[in-house]
């Protein structure tokens, strides 16, 4: 028997579970991605979303504190765009930046998280969740960089990546729907929108109850519907840039085969033609060579001096010589 459809997160985020008495559901999703226990202390848009309409669907800003009692900035984006990479920088870098009051301490930047959580081709690889953490690595040793022992008391950290941003990329469509952990089974609900029973996620069964389509408005529910609509819109376009882009390359490389034959054809051509001028120079040099042979015999029969031609016709005295025998 197939689980009840359920809302999806990023409709969720901007509808449901901006709700105090909801943050555990995505507290639980968060604990399990990055493997320690995160406490929402509040969602909200972030003021990156001002500059860009397309943001303000697709992105959401969530201030959470860890198990140490850390402040942590998690932005969480769903947008598909082919300028994925250079945005998810921009998105870091503006995050980082809009934290910076004027005189504030750059040691009071709170670490920034970005969650991509995206349902086309991004990029190629086996597996469907990525971490980018920028540690510093010896060129020559491969040591990795430390924080000083001062550093370390100050910011209660051992490395200085620790206090740059992280980049996880969850490519939901690559997820093969075998749960084999805690964090697989909330990829499953990313990917299916169902939540099986048996699930035991942090939060994951309170998000079966807390989601469900039935348990929706009439009104929420059209909303739901045309924000589905809009949805599968938008990566039928993803998918069909992505077709074209396939084709695109299948063509380049089908003329660059043409091109290439074409030119190994013209070479092979005019190598065969310089080969056969080639020939036909030898013979006539070789018919030149035995019309001056004649020429040379028929005087020294006629008993010219040998000198004149020697001088006459190009040959040496001793090549005249075995002419005359």
């Amino acid at each position: 028997m197939s689980e009840r459809k359920l809302v999806s997160l990023d409709w969720a985020m901007k509808r449901l579970l901006r709700s105090k008495a909801n943050f555990d559901i995505l507290e639980g999703f968060l604990s399990e991605l990055l493997f320690r226990d995160i406490k929402i202390q509040s969602i909200g848009e972030s003021e990156t979303n001002q500059d860009d309409a397309m943001d303000k669907y697709n992105r959401v800003d969530i201030r959470v504190k860890d198990h140490l009692g850390e402040d942590i900035i998690i932005e969480i984006q769903f947008q598909s765009e082919y300028d994925y990479f250079h945005r998810t920088l921009y998105n870091i870098s503006k995050a980082v930046c809009e934290q910076l009051d004027i005189g504030m301490d750059y040691g009071d930047i709170k670490k920034v998280i970005h969650i991509n959580i995206v349902y086309f081709d991004l990029g190629r690889g086996d597996d469907y969740i990525y971490k980018q953490n920028n540690q510093f690595k010896g060129l020559h040793n491969s040591d990795i960089l430390e924080l000083s022992a001062q550093q370390k008391k100050c910011f209660n950290k051992q490395y200085p990546h620790e206090l740059h941003p992280e980049n996880y990329i969850i490519k939901v469509n690559k997820f093969n729907n075998v749960a084999k952990d805690s964090l697989d089974e909330w990829v499953y609900f990313l990917k299916n929108e169902e939540i099986k029973g048996s699930f035991k996620a942090k939060g994951i069964q309170k998000a079966k109850k807390k989601l469900n389509t039935m348990k929706l408005s009439k009104e929420a529910r059209k909303e739901y519907e045309r924000f589905v609509a809009n949805k599968t819109y938008e990566r039928g376009v993803t998918k069909s840039k992505e077709l074209d882009l396939k084709y695109a390359k299948e063509e380049g490389i089908e003329q660059g085969i043409k091109a290439s034959e074409q030119k190994i054809k013209k070479a092979e051509i005019k190598a065969e033609k310089e080969k056969i001028k080639a020939k036909k120079e030898k013979i006539k040099a070789e018919k030149e060579k035995e019309k001056m042979i004649t020429t040379a015999k028929k005087l020294l029969v006629a008993g010219l001096d040998i000198n004149f031609i020697a001088e006459t016709t190009g040959f040496s005295l001793s090549e005249l010589k075995k002419f005359k025998k």
